[in-house]
């Protein structure tokens, strides 16, 4: 009970003022509605799943830390759930539809419409206990989650020559690639970097040096073992959680 009493705190802490929800839900709907719609037109001009889900992940994820600085948690959560309407309407319209078929890998059948749904509510797990245990921190979360998630499958699709095994909760085959872990580890440090330079509670010590990249290593490992459809959540609790200890 204690849990949900603070998960309804946390809601009902961080509901928008009227003002931002009449200017802000219209403006973010049609932008989540856009990105996707424009990952739906490469698709369709053959762009690769990968490529296709990747972008909606990293512009939506880029979008979440702008509004993190713009408006705070607020905000975030009023993006976020335009960004629900916009992924349920896709599931619903499902196989054949640009935006579905822009998300719905097809590696994962027959449990397609399962990897957008674990992913989404992966994304709302990671993002609400951030926010909840770690406050202002989970900036660091939303960007490890959206530049280094976002680069490691394009970059496994084009250059995975070594590939190795990872859990999956929902009986699909799945791989990641040494390539792609790699590039998740360049993707972390340059995420971890700017989430100090933009966040006014870290000032930039020496300790940082050497901090940083051992956050970057992390993040790197977490995401090398997260269960298939999961490292959203994975990649925004543990690097957050990291960096109140060690930044």
């Amino acid at each position: 009970m204690e849990l949900l009493d603070r998960l309804r705190d946390f809601f009902v802490a961080n509901v928008p003022p009227w003002r931002a929800v009449a200017i802000g839900a219209p403006l973010g709907l049609a932008w989540a509605a856009s990105c996707l719609a424009f990952a739906g037109w490469l698709k369709r001009r053959g762009a690769r799943t990968g490529d296709t889900r990747k972008l909606f992940h990293f512009l939506v994820f880029g979008t979440v830390a702008l509004a993190h600085r713009m408006g705070g948690t607020p905000l975030v959560c009023l993006f976020g759930a335009m960004v629900s309407l916009v992924v349920f309407y896709a599931v619903w319209r499902g196989d054949g539809h640009p935006m579905y078929e822009a998300l719905a890998r097809e590696k994962d059948a027959p449990r397609r419409r399962h990897y957008i749904l674990a992913p989404w509510f992966a994304t709302f797990v990671g993002g609400v206990a951030s926010n909840l245990l770690f406050g202002s921190t989970a900036l660091v979360g939303y960007l490890v989650a959206g530049l280094a998630d976002a680069i490691a499958e394009p970059i496994g699709i084009r250059f995975g020559r070594h590939r190795y095994p990872v859990p999956s909760l929902a009986a699909v085959k799945a791989t990641r690639s040494i390539e792609g872990s790699c590039a998740v580890l360049v993707a972390s440090l340059a995420a971890i970097s700017l989430a100090v330079a933009l966040s006014p509670q870290f000032t930039f010590v020496a300790r940082h040096a050497f901090a940083i990249p051992a956050l970057a290593l992390l993040a790197t490992l977490v995401e090398a073992v997260s269960p298939h459809g999961w490292d959203n959540a994975t990649l925004q609790l543990v690097p957050t959680w990291a960096a109140t200890l060690l930044l």
